[in-house]
């Protein structure tokens, strides 16, 4: 399909925190390896525009198809999930549906934590990895630029985002809320991706604690960004275990596929919280089995946070209101594209007529400024064509029925003007 084209339907499908809990989410999770290889096969199949979404609270695919089911079956192949289960707890939203699903998201509207804009930024890397891929066309394009647009105008005009309810903030409220002594306690925190780094710097604002550990895969990593910071210690990956049985609390914020904290790991005895903010869980289930230790996960820490959920509620119509202007000037460039095929044919008309005449006159008037003619009448036919737009832009305006008429006055094929309605 050409990209100047309109294409038929936009889908948006996949599953989220709010029918699938945090281990239905884990097996439909898709790593950024396989996201790759999905929007590469998307691409081999002549997908015309797609992008893939995977978060801890979310995996859907945005992109252009005859059927959801296109994009459904790459969901599939690229994440640990089967059908059956989708099924289950699957969104399919479609056209407008989808567009404005998309707006929802990107303005923290269908954030698990109502207002929570670390998605925006996972929304960015999505479609940038997309769009080094060449899977995105001119209408995604489009439309996530108007997206984060709407976005900041909603962060900045409205108190949708106010207080800190991310899960790297909820973690450090669930501490302080529920352990006693806290910043007194040894904490060790291991992965330092996005979350793990805010999660370590909520700690370092929020609390007074100074018995922080840090580990990472990545040694380098850990004493980097230790040096940032005064008395902070670095232990090595190999000292992982050992680290566990001094810490009294473990925040664990990896993005393995499969759980790397286990039973075995764990000092039999003592007294440990594991708050496992990873998406898959990282942290073995069976953990629970033992009486000393609590565990909680993501879903468990967003019921933290009612008491600024419900200020932020009061702000959702005035969000709401931003993003229908975006949608607005959305559907308007839509509306524009789809009426260039019927003003490129009407100017085509009218330069054919342009080119009649001046012809003519060359041969009929001596010394004939052609020159002149063809810049006064391509200015004639430039005035003629902008009136054109500006009709079909009108409300009242009845396009179909408009077209008709310039296609009878000019002898134009009426079929060519609307073939992309």
């Amino acid at each position: 399909m050409n990209q100047d084209e309109m294409p038929t339907k936009l889908y948006n499908v996949g599953l989220s925190y709010k029918k699938a809990d945090v281990k239905v989410r884990g097996e439909f999770s898709i790593t950024k390896e396989n996201q790759k290889l999905l929007l590469e096969d998307a691409k081999e199949q002549g997908i015309d525009g797609i992008f893939v979404l995977s978060t801890c609270n979310r995996t859907e695919i945005t992109g252009f198809a005859k059927h959801p089911f296109e994009l459904i079956s790459l969901l599939i192949k690229y994440s640990n999930g089967n059908v059956e289960e989708f099924i289950k707890v699957s969104n399919v939203y479609k056209n407008k549906d989808a567009v404005k699903h998309l707006f929802n998201i990107g303005t923290g509207l269908d954030s698990q934590i109502l207002g929570d804009y670390e998605i925006v930024g996972q929304l960015k890397e999505s479609f940038k990895l997309a769009k080094k891929t060449g899977t995105i066309n001119a209408y995604l394009e489009r439309l996530m630029n108007l997206i984060l647009q709407a976005s900041k105008d909603v962060k900045n005009n409205t108190k949708l985002s106010s207080g800190t309810t991310s899960v790297a903030y909820a973690a450090i409220q669930y501490i302080i809320d529920n352990v006693t002594n806290y910043d007194n306690k040894n904490i060790l925190i291991y992965g330092l991706g996005k979350i793990g780094k805010n999660t370590f710097k909520n700690l370092i604002e929020y609390t007074s604690n100074n018995h922080i550990t840090l580990i990472n895969r990545t040694l380098e990593k850990a004493v980097k960004y230790a040096k940032l910071y005064p008395k902070i210690e670095v232990a090595n990956y190999s000292e992982l275990s050992e680290q566990i049985h001094k810490t009294d609390i473990l925040i664990v914020s990896t993005g393995a596929e499969t759980p790397t904290i286990t039973k075995k790991q764990l000092k039999e005895g003592k007294e440990l919280v594991i708050l496992d903010l990873s998406m898959p869980e990282n942290v073995e289930v069976s953990v629970k089995e033992i009486p000393e230790v609590t565990l909680v996960n993501v879903d468990e820490l967003s019921k933290i946070t009612h008491k600024t959920i419900e200020t932020r509620k009061s702000e959702i119509p005035i969000a709401e209101q931003i993003i229908e202007k975006y949608k607005e000037e959305f559907n308007n460039w839509i509306s524009l594209r789809k009426f260039v095929p019927a003003v490129n044919a009407l100017k085509e008309s009218l330069q054919a007529i342009q080119h009649d005449e001046i012809d003519f006159h060359t041969r009929k008037v001596k010394n004939f400024n052609v020159e002149q003619a063809e810049m006064i009448t391509s200015r004639i036919i430039q005035k003629i064509t902008t009136q054109f737009v500006k009709h079909l832009k009108d409300e009242e305006t009845s396009v179909d029925q408009s077209i008709s008429v310039i296609s009878k006055m000019f002898h134009i094929n009426e079929l060519s003007l609307n073939e992309n309605d």
